[in-house]
């Protein structure tokens, strides 16, 4: 049989047998952050087994995806030297969540190894762990108790971390020695003997303490080596003379006319590359790309690994891309992702490749020049391996498998120092573009669209290293004290870390967090800037504008600004005054500001000529913009704040939240400085304050009033932010029998807070009206009716919410035009909101 008609048979098997075939997760594990690489067929199951997911089948099947070279699972080192170890593998895997067990699993493993693929059951032994009396005896079913072999947790026992789901587990080997001498082997790391498939059984959950509990439900985890099984079906003594990895090393052997077979060297060479450009286009494919960092330096390791035995055959012109398109004919049916991928796979590759061979023999060079005075045994200094990292792009791993390749060792600690102050010196390079690129003329305009917009797909029209320059972006350039955005552009779907903008003329640059290899260049890419940043951003600009005019009102007319900046989590403010500010002055302050964000008020801008700007005396300019010969003018109530201003701003003044002053300093001789923070900052704030308080012993009457004090405020900014809610649903009112109809819940802490929001919700309602605000505190649900003056007297309050409260299960009542009442049934909340009060007022 063929690689594909093995496959194919696994999953029809474990089909009959009633699993759901899944497909292979990536092998770049979005959403799991505790690992690089996908690297085993349970991984996408994990939610399962820790018992907080759930899937609508108790039985699945599948091939996956594995990347194994970092962490306790690295088999870099052995891919290539040994014949049975991969950096990428399939993983044919059957699971049961809390279905089917230990008796089910061994009989259809047997029966799919002996009876479905034909394998002598003299060549196969099983291990088991060593007081797995269960499993034991089910496999005395099918041998002899000679071929049973017991090992201890390092072998036979599988944990998913120091706490949590665990259990034995029982491994069949494959005895390929000629006399079938291989039951000593086992285990032994012997290539002859090797395992093929590891049945898992979680049946214990491990504590704190090292201790065992019995798991109520239990799983089946088996992972079997396509690889593996591939080779013992086709009667091979290694992996790579199957139909899985021939047609990329007779594609080597075509290109680089040398015959595999006949060198030990380069047979090495030819397994080495037909192993790494699987794991190099898998992971191109899935969303990574090569770089500095991360899983993205450690593809890149492996691609110049690659490169480096493509040398030893004799190449000196890229070359593993163009074994890309003998992947993709193999495995376009099964992974489709490949084929879609390709021309990204092909280029991001031929781009790696033309990078290092660049360096490639000058650094071999340099290399020898290194361990000229070395004897076999001695040490290369870390510097020196440094060296060839830095200057010469040879990943510390290659650096050891020359230095092995001459008996040498390498220093890793000093390397590893010198690493730490290379990762320090590149973040400062990348600073330094964007601070060098002011001397650059880019010859290219870009339109800034992102006053409104937050997502464009635009035209890249410059691209170099870690600058990329878009006709239309949605990025804003730090100026005018505003900090830049952030965020991501795309291409397909590998994403580029935007970490500054900054324009320079007409050009807006988006500074990325390493250089780019893939062309973009006339491309079409989708730009998008970290959205909820940009909110915090905008709540304290539009704040600042406010906060400047307060000050001049409290403060006086000189009050002009000297500096500013515009954070996400706070802003900050410099102007001219000699004296210090007084709490009496800053609680002026704060009142005025947040009476204006109280205010709900529009904030308009519009464009005009500079002259006609200059000649507005109720218009603001701030210090140190640079002014066009058009202006933007944003206005905050026309009689309170117009201030000529180019930043990004809120759209109505009550989406800044709430506004509170953090702290009032001098700068310097005339010149002082206010902090403030606004929006969901505001609870960060207050919640430090309180810590610092409460973590005193010994509080004096100052401290305890500022708590009351902070209290009060927290309560308002609430109270503010219900209101909020309400104007936001005030269009969802309903007609009922002529009469305006508004349901909704909301999120309070307390009854009075509701009972606020309910008069606060009378007061918009006006006339003819009767609304239903309901909340959920301690598990229980609190209602809160309201009519307005002109219906309470046909439709009292308390007896409307006594009906809507006994449809939940409880009780209440209370007067004509205001009444609260409490519930338990909380499954029936939605359905009283939606359509029972509407009922309980038609009928009444």
């Amino acid at each position: 049989m063929n690689s594909i008609e093995i496959r194919n048979q696994f999953l029809d098997y474990f089909k009959s047998k009633g699993h759901i075939i899944v497909p292979s997760a990536p092998v770049i594990p979005h959403g799991d952050k505790t690992l690089m690489f996908t690297n085993a067929g349970m991984n996408q199951f994990k939610d399962m087994f820790l018992g907080t997911g759930n899937r609508d089948y108790k039985r699945a099947a599948d091939t996956q995806k594995c990347i194994r070279v970092s962490g306790k699972h690295n088999d870099l080192e052995e891919v290539g030297v040994d014949t049975y170890h991969h950096t990428f593998f399939e993983m044919l895997g059957n699971w049961s969540f809390g279905d089917y067990y230990k008796k089910e699993a061994i009989e259809w493993a047997w029966d799919l190894l002996v009876n479905v693929w034909k394998l002598p059951k003299e060549r196969l032994y099983v291990t088991v762990y060593r007081t797995d009396d269960e499993a034991f005896d089910i496999w005395k079913n099918y041998l002899t108790e000679d071929r049973i072999l017991r090992f201890d947790e390092e072998d036979n026992f599988w944990e998913m971390g120091e706490t949590g789901p665990c259990g034995p587990c029982s491994e069949i080997h494959y005895d390929g020695t000629d006399d079938l001498s291989g039951r000593e082997l086992v285990n032994a790391g012997d290539p002859n003997v090797i395992e093929i498939w590891n049945l898992v059984f979680i049946q214990f959950n491990r504590q704190v303490d090292g201790s065992l509990l019995e798991l109520k439900a239990k799983h089946v985890d088996t992972g079997m080596g396509f690889e593996r099984i591939v080779r013992v079906i086709q009667g091979k003594n290694s992996n790579y003379d199957t139909d899985i990895f021939m047609p990329l090393i007779n594609k080597l052997v075509e290109l680089s006319n040398i015959k595999y077979g006949l060198n030990e060297k380069n047979d090495i060479a030819f397994r080495v590359i037909a192993d790494h450009i699987r794991t190099i286009s898998f992971t191109i494919a899935d969303g990574a790309i090569p770089g500095n960092e991360g899983r993205s330096y450690v593809i890149r390791r492996i691609l110049r690994r690659a490169s480096r035995y493509a040398r030893n055959l004799g190449f000196k012109e890229p070359i593993l891309y163009k074994l890309v398109d003998v992947l993709i004919s193999q495995f376009k049916d099964v992974f489709p992702e490949l084929y879609t991928q390709s021309d990204i796979i092909k280029n991001v590759i031929k781009g790696e490749e033309e990078s290092f061979l660049r360096t490639l023999d000058s650094g071999l060079i340099k290399f020898e020049e290194l361990i000229t005075n070395l004897k076999e045994g001695d040490t290369i200094p870390g510097e020196s391996a440094f060296l060839l990292y830095d200057s010469y792009g040879f990943p510390i791993d290659l650096t050891e498998l020359m230095a092995k390749e001459n008996n040498l060792l390498v220093d890793l600690d000093s390397f590893n120092v010198e690493m730490e102050k290379q990762k320090s010196r590149s973040r400062a390079n990348i600073k330094n573009n964007s601070e060098i690129a002011d001397d650059t003329d880019y010859n290219v305009e870009s339109e800034f669209v992102g006053y409104d917009i937050f997502e464009t797909n635009s035209k890249v029209l410059y691209q170099k290293d870690n600058i990329i320059i878009l006709d239309k972006t949605p990025f804003y350039a730090e100026k005018g004290g505003q900090i830049s955005d952030i965020g991501v552009i795309k291409f397909n779907n590998i994403e580029l870390n935007v970490i500054d903008t900054k324009q320079i003329g007409g050009a807006i640059l988006h500074i990325l967090d390493e250089n780019c290899l893939l062309d973009l260049l006339n491309k079409k890419v989708n730009a998008k800037i970290e959205v909820d940043r940009r909110w915090n951003i905008m709540r304290n600009h539009s704040a600042t504008h406010l906060m400047h005019e307060a000050l001049r009102q409290v403060l006086g007319d000189h009050i002009q600004q000297q500096g500013s900046l515009v954070a996400e989590s706070y802003l900050r403010f410099d102007f001219n005054h000699f004296n210090k500010i007084s709490k009496l002055e800053i609680k002026e302050i704060e009142d005025l500001v947040n009476n204006k964000i109280y205010e709900s008020i529009d904030v308009i801008t519009n464009e005009l000529s500079l002259d006609e700007a200059s000649k507005n005396s109720k218009i603001r300019m701030f210090f140190g913009d640079k002014y066009g010969s058009f202006v933007r003018a944003v206005q905050m109530d026309e009689n309170y704040s117009i201030e000529l201003c180019g930043g990004t701003h809120v759209k109505n003044t009550s989406q800044i939240g709430y506004f509170k002053i953090t702290s009032e300093s001098s700068v310097s001789s005339g010149i002082r400085r206010i902090e403030a923070v606004t929006g969901k900052f505001i609870e960060e704030y207050f919640n430090k304050l309180n810590s610092e308080i409460l973590s005193k012993e010994n509080q004096n009457e100052e401290l305890r009033n500022k708590i009351k004090k902070l209290d009060k405020e927290i309560a308002e900014l609430k109270k503010s932010s219900a209101s909020d809610d309400l104007d936001s649903i005030l269009a969802n009112i309903k007609e009922i029998k002529s009469i305006k109809v508004l349901t909704t819940s909301i999120e309070v802490d307390n009854l009075d807070l509701l009972r606020d929001t309910g008069e606060n919700l009378r007061n918009k309602l006006k006339d003819n009206g009767i609304g239903l605000i309901s909340t959920i505190n301690d598990g229980k649900v609190q209602l809160c009716c309201v009519v307005t003056d002109d219906l309470k007297s046909k439709y009292p309050a308390g007896k409307l919410v006594g009906e809507a409260a006994k449809f939940l299960g409880g009780g209440g009542g209370g007067k004509p035009h205001l009444a609260t009442a409490g519930g338990k049934d909380l499954s029936k909340v939605d359905e009283l909101l939606n359509s029972e009060f509407y009922k309980i007022i038609e009928n009444y």
